[in-house]
């Protein structure tokens, strides 16, 4: 009986397979950004009315019916031999007919994902920055970045590479103009 050789596991193979047992408090979410284990408290109430008044727009007004689903978790593509990111958006819209939701492992792939949305909360170093090199790499065609602390929206959208060719950012009470497959202006004076 000879023993078959394998190959040591690397620190992103270990990060990897400890992450996902990596346990949480309750209400607490863990994600794996850009080579990181970030964990993230409960929101708070103001953090939930933004993707409240958000959700309850695109549901009405988006052109094409959207699926919403909030924490869900995605696998993306990471940078420079780090780890594939698993990344929570605080929101992700996908369209209706894909049912992309519908028995789904708790990560799953961002194929589909048409919009991700992110409320700055704690850490928004991570809204702003690394989660934006994630969600670009995906691609997901849009982010939208709700960011409290400077009261404005910012869309992001032609991702390429590790980032979004175009942005348009806006302060709290102007309207946002969203692209297909929602086409509709965003109204932002209740986030103020």
């Amino acid at each position: 009986m000879t023993a078959e050789p394998h190959e040591p596991l690397t620190q992103a193979d270990i990060l990897l397979e400890g992450f996902p047992a990596l346990g949480t408090p309750e209400g607490f979410r863990a994600e794996l950004i850009e080579g990181d284990i970030v964990v993230t408290p409960p929101p708070d109430g103001d953090h939930e009315d933004c993707l409240s008044v958000l959700l309850t727009q695109v549901v009405r007004r988006a052109r094409s019916g959207m699926a919403f689903s909030a924490n869900k978790g995605l696998k993306l593509r990471s940078g420079e031999g780090r780890p594939a990111n698993h990344v929570i958006p605080d929101g992700t819209f996908a369209p209706t007919e894909l049912r992309l939701y519908r028995g789904a492992e708790p990560w799953i792939p961002c194929e589909g994902v048409a919009l991700v949305v992110e409320v700055t909360s704690t850490k928004p170093r991570a809204d702003r920055t690394d989660k934006r090199h994630c969600y670009a790499r995906g691609p997901i065609p849009l982010y939208l970045l709700v960011d409290r602390e400077q009261s404005s929206l910012t869309l992001f959208s032609d991702p390429e590479g590790d980032d979004y060719r175009r942005h348009c950012t806006i302060p709290f009470g102007r309207r946002l103009a969203l692209p297909a497959p929602f086409a509709f202006d965003l109204e932002t004076g209740e986030l103020i």
